[in-house]
């Protein structure tokens, strides 16, 4: 093992090299921070007092959006931190604590939103049994399940990861600390333990995608027959914005991730990972 196998810092990718530009970004970042914890925190006040929001539904949204903020709140206020005071630096604790809980943040919240799934289709597809079937301590436990997986999955990756030497160098060609740019830098063949932990990783959330999309499959039928335009219009405008926040994050992730190298740059690895990270 070499001398410097373990880095005091890592460096990042930077938004631009002029002062200006670096202002802009912290702005812009800001701004969609700001919005983040105010939506959210909304979100969190609601639910919490009003008692006619104690449904599971609600409680679902509750969770969803506590790993919301847990996830912005992991990556934005280093990046906003690094265009202001123009650095580029993070420290080696830092950067496997931001991968830990990046990682637990991002698993937790795709189990959560394949458990959103499920309710929806048991509301509409199943409106008689609906209280039977997800009454509060089952809802308790579902939730419990997706933190729990967010957990262990950033255990295994996090550990696996910063286990190993680095003898490649600290810079990383992106704006936060991501595990397949670290593995870049070890000096040890990484890619079959991670390749392993992948493995899993990836058979779970091929699981949760297929029991997503037969999920809406289903539910899109059911909101098809019903009779009215308006009993229409007030379901799919419950259950759309579920789907579309899925769809952008898997496509921007599985693209990041699945690229080919010839694609790959320093201005499409930002753009994506603002994207699937932030927006």
């Amino acid at each position: 093992m070499c001398n410097n196998s373990f880095p005091k810092e890592f460096l990042l990718l930077p938004f631009a090299n002029t002062r200006e530009l670096q202002l802009l970004h912290f702005g812009l970042f800001l701004g969609i921070y700001l919005a983040a914890l105010l939506g959210n925190g909304l979100i969190l006040t609601a639910v919490a007092c009003d008692h006619r929001l104690h449904t599971p539904m609600y409680f679902l949204l509750l969770n969803l959006a506590l790993l919301d903020l847990g996830s912005i709140s992991t990556t934005v206020p280093k990046a906003m931190a690094n265009s202001l005071w123009d650095t580029r630096a993070i420290s080696y604790a830092g950067c496997a604590t931001q991968v830990y809980f990046f990682v637990l943040f991002v698993a937790a919240e795709f189990s959560l939103l394949t458990i959103m799934a499920y309710d929806r289709y048991i509301a509409i597809c199943q409106p008689l049994h609906y209280r039977t079937i997800m009454d509060s301590r089952v809802c308790a436990k579902m939730a419990a399940a997706a933190w729990s997986s967010g957990f262990l999955n950033a255990l295994l990756h996090t550990a696996n990861t910063f286990s190993l030497p680095f003898c490649k160098g600290n810079v990383l060609d992106q704006i936060l600390c991501e595990i397949p740019q670290i593995l870049k830098l070890s000096c040890a063949d990484a890619y079959l333990r991670e390749l392993g932990l992948d493995v899993v990783s990836d058979v779970l959330a091929f699981g949760c995608f297929v029991f997503l999309v037969l999920s809406y499959m289903q539910i899109f039928r059911a909101v098809l027959r019903i009779p009215s335009r308006q009993g229409r219009h007030k379901t799919f405008s419950t259950c759309l914005p579920h789907p579309a926040v899925v769809s952008l994050f898997l496509s921007t992730v599985t693209f990041a991730y699945l690229k080919p190298p010839s694609m790959s740059s320093s201005s499409l690895n930002l753009l994506l990972a603002v994207l699937y990270s932030v927006v």
